[in-house]
């Protein structure tokens, strides 16, 4: 497993919202979704509201790698299925970054959202 470099883990970190582009079982990217990214540590999260039956988290499932750009950071990814014992550190991560959108970040704090947790590592 890369690890991220403390630079890139900063600035995605502290980034308000993060795109990211699954690659397609033939490689070619595709289209750009903006969602919330989490920092826990030295690894960096994301969710999909829509549990694993979301759009852009299915797209994940073919290759698991993709493009992630926030914070003036594009880095190539692998996406990374947490371990449900990283939940719970993931979603006290977005309820300090995001807590100000009351109603919101609840929709991240679900069963079916944990369920769709997925780790960023750059490769």
């Amino acid at each position: 497993m890369t690890h991220w470099n403390d630079a890139d883990l900063e600035k995605i970190g502290t980034s308000g919202e993060l795109d990211l582009r699954s690659n397609r079982a033939d490689g070619t990217l595709r289209a750009p979704v903006t969602m919330w990214v989490v920092r826990v540590g030295d690894r960096l999260y994301v969710r999909s509201v829509k549990g694993t039956d979301g759009p852009w988290y299915q797209g994940t499932r073919s290759r698991h790698e993709g493009l992630v750009e926030a914070g003036g950071v594009r880095r190539q990814v692998a996406f990374r299925d947490a371990d449900p014992e990283e939940y719970a550190d993931v979603d006290a991560a977005y309820r300090t970054k995001y807590g100000r959108y009351t109603g919101i970040v609840e929709h991240v704090l679900t069963e079916g959202a944990r369920t769709a947790t997925l780790g960023l590592e750059p490769r």
